[in-house]
């Protein structure tokens, strides 16, 4: 058997593929305080379903995919993070805090009364070091080993937690770094240590040293919930492989997640837009919508052609993150998001959340503040007696109460406001879809929207309408949709190195060699967890611009083998193409700059086979649960409505909207604008009429 799990904000999810390619989705609470609990507890349950105790049933898991994004998130996010060291090139120990002059990114850069940016590391714990490496790789200051000595005393006196090693051109010869790495771990027994050429080997200083240092900040944190994790997991009897999902959209060993603890960020988000490609293959579509609504976060992502977007730039908080991420835009809005009134007077949704303790107030467990759960509740969207497949009641008087401290103030009655939250939400999730779309020259109705997340099947028909999106997939593993998208991801990592020359001074042999150090390295990262190389993939990548420019777009058309003077032309006119669908236009007479190589190495496997449902009669009247009131609409008041029980329903069965289809782990809410019809997989495909 194969087991995913996600550790969210408000739920951890299980998802496990079993011997005869079954999935199976199982949902616990998230007990911030110990990540770990609320993943036993969801494994727990796993293996009830299996009528199997807890060590028989993870012993026949053979491999075991998890990821702990909130931990690494967050932690940089609330400023819980691990006491750093940094040890940098003498002169410049400062390049963390000027950081190319930029100041709060979420503020204009000429509002003068932004307080001062406050670096991870102190000025007095950051120390210079005599050394000098020359762009070339040339050595012209030997490392002066005596500077470090000193600088490991004040970080023992001062109880310094992790040490990051940012020296100049490392990337190109990492020489002086991989000594002083020695030095600092032999003499700093206990303290986490990390170095620039291992986490992001690429030019550009302050993005290479900004990376490293948060690296460095989240480490010790990390490593501490990795360890935990394995002893739990051994506790309970896992024996197979565990892997973590990385940022960037891959899965790699704990050992070098606990290295590059900074590839832990946004690791969550970045595995649904996996699912959303096998899934859009259902209707043939490979241009999508991902969207992931949870308990405190909606997650986006744009994919086109099948391609999952990638992007090194990234903001966590005030921080630079270099490292390459899928591009998973959030914004505070999932069914924990506590409605609110301005200063204007205006009803507001979001971004703070209830989390999983104490919840929304319907949960009973100590929430006062009004949030969406509870609107959703209010309207009929949700059923109080199958929340959860019924493990959870919600408390209906509770949820009216919330809501009433936002009704009284705007002098409405409880379902205008519970509509109301329902709209503003919407609206909010809707405006982050079309500054993905429609502001960057898309048109959001080219595409299909693939729904994930407990919450999504409630407001994703809202969200298409808005946006007149005519296709919706809802997955039967909705409630899961970042541990399905897990199972459709590679294992594997994403290798770089930088190259900065123009086309017309290019050295291909250099190319070449650089590619192949890559290749090499690869082999043996991934065969360090048991790829064999003929089980390995590797596919280039070059970054390049036009001179002059300051971004730069990847181009993926690189061949393998050996790079020619034929190749290298095929790959730039490949640049013109890519930069000409990006941004409108192209500049082939201009000079083209080749800035780093890129490697992606994953091992080789099958597309992920989902189980059939049996045919059905196209009539859900076997499926029929009962009738509840629903509010559709204000001017109509609430209705009696058709709720269908979705373990009952079969492939080709059509349901016309308004209904409601109640899953164990969510609730799909169908407009009176759409028709539902379920495929054969048990995907609810939603179609505006």
């Amino acid at each position: 058997m194969k087991c995913c799990t996600d550790v969210g904000g408000t739920f951890t999810d299980c998802l496990v593929l079993d011997d005869q390619g079954e999935v199976h989705a199982f949902k616990s609470p998230t007990t911030p305080e110990d990540p770990t609990l609320g993943l036993t507890n969801a494994l727990s349950k796993a293996a009830r379903s299996f009528s199997m105790d807890l060590p028989r049933f993870m012993s026949n898991v053979h491999l075991l995919i998890a990821h702990g994004t909130t931990l690494s998130t967050n932690a940089l996010l609330t400023g819980r993070i691990a006491k750093v060291g940094l040890l940098a090139t003498k002169g410049f120990r400062d390049t963390i805090e000027i950081r190319r002059g930029y100041k709060n990114i979420r503020t204009s850069r000429f509002n003068v009364f932004v307080p001062p940016y406050k670096p991870l590391v102190p000025r007095d714990l950051r120390f210079p070091v005599e050394e000098r490496t020359l762009y070339t790789g040339e050595i012209l200051k030997p490392l002066k080993e005596e500077d470090i000595y000193p600088a490991i005393q004040k970080f023992k006196k001062e109880r310094v937690e992790a040490v990051a090693i940012c020296f100049l051109h490392s990337y190109i010869n990492p020489a002086h770094e991989k000594r002083a790495l020695e030095i600092c771990r032999q003499e700093l027994n206990g303290v986490y240590v990390t170095a620039s050429h291992e986490v992001l080997p690429v030019y550009r200083e302050y993005e290479r040293f900004s990376t490293t240092v948060v690296s460095a900040a989240v480490g010790p944190i990390t490593a501490h919930y990795l360890k935990a994790l394995e002893n739990r997991l051994r506790e309970i009897g896992f024996k197979g492989t565990l892997y973590m999902v990385q940022g960037g959209g891959l899965v790699q060993s704990v050992e070098e997640s606990a290295r590059r603890a900074v590839s832990l960020i946004g690791s969550g988000p970045a595995a649904a837009p996996a699912g959303a490609i096998r899934l859009g293959q259902c209707i043939g579509s490979n241009n999508l919508f991902s969207v992931d609504m949870g308990g405190t976060s909606y997650d986006v992502c744009l994919i086109r052609n099948g391609e999952i977007p990638t992007t090194d730039y990234n903001w966590v908080g005030d921080e630079r993150v270099a490292m390459k991420m899928v591009d998973v835009p959030a914004v505070g809005a999932g069914g924990g998001s506590i409605a609110w009134i301005d200063s204007l007077g205006l009803l507001r949704v979001g971004p703070q959340s209830a989390g999983a303790d104490p919840g929304p107030a319907c949960y009973g467990k100590g929430g006062i503040r009004p949030t969406v759960t509870d609107a959703d509740l209010i309207l009929g969207y949700v059923p109080a007696d199958y929340f959860l497949g019924g493990e959870i009641s919600l408390k209906t008087d509770l949820a009216e109460k919330a809501i009433r401290a936002v009704a009284e103030p705007l002098g409405i009655d409880l379902p205008t406001a519970a509509m109301t939250i329902f709209i503003a939400v919407n609206s909010l999730m809707a405006d982050k879809m079309m500054e993905l779309s429609t502001k960057r020259g898309y048109d959001a109705r080219d595409f299909a929207l693939v729904v994930g997340g407990g919450a999504g099947p409630v407001h994703g028909a809202y969200l298409a309408d808005r946006l007149e999106i005519p296709t919706i997939i809802i997955p039967r593993y909705a409630a899961t949709y970042s541990a399905f998208g897990m199972l459709n991801m590679e294992v594997g990592r994403d290798f770089a190195r930088s190259l900065i020359s123009r086309k017309s001074l290019m050295d291909l042999e250099r190319v070449n060699s650089l590619f192949a150090e890559m290749e090499l390295e690869a082999r043996q990262v991934l065969g360090e967890i048991g790829i064999a190389p003929q089980e390995t993939v590797f596919r280039r990548s070059m970054e390049m611009r036009y001179l002059g420019q300051f971004h730069e777009v990847e181009v993926t058309e690189v061949p393998l083998g050996k790079i020619g003077p034929k190749e290298l032309e095929g790959i730039t006119e490949a640049f013109h193409r890519r930069h000409k669908a990006l941004f409108t236009f192209d500049m082939t007479q201009r000079e083209v700059e080749f800035l780093n190589v890129c490697l992606k190495a994953t091992m080789r496997q099958e597309p992920l086979r989902l189980a059939e449902i049996p045919q059905g009669s196209g009539k859900p009247d076997q499926a029929l649960k009962r009738h509840r009131p629903v509010l559709w609409s204000l001017a109509r008041g609430f209705e009696e409505t058709p709720a269908y029980d979705g373990t009952r329903l079969k492939c080709g069965d059509r349901i016309a909207g308004p209904a409601i289809i109640e899953e164990p782990a969510t609730t799909v809410v169908i407009p009176v604008s759409y028709d539902c019809t379920v495929d054969k997989v048990k995907n609810y495909i939603l179609s505006r009429r």
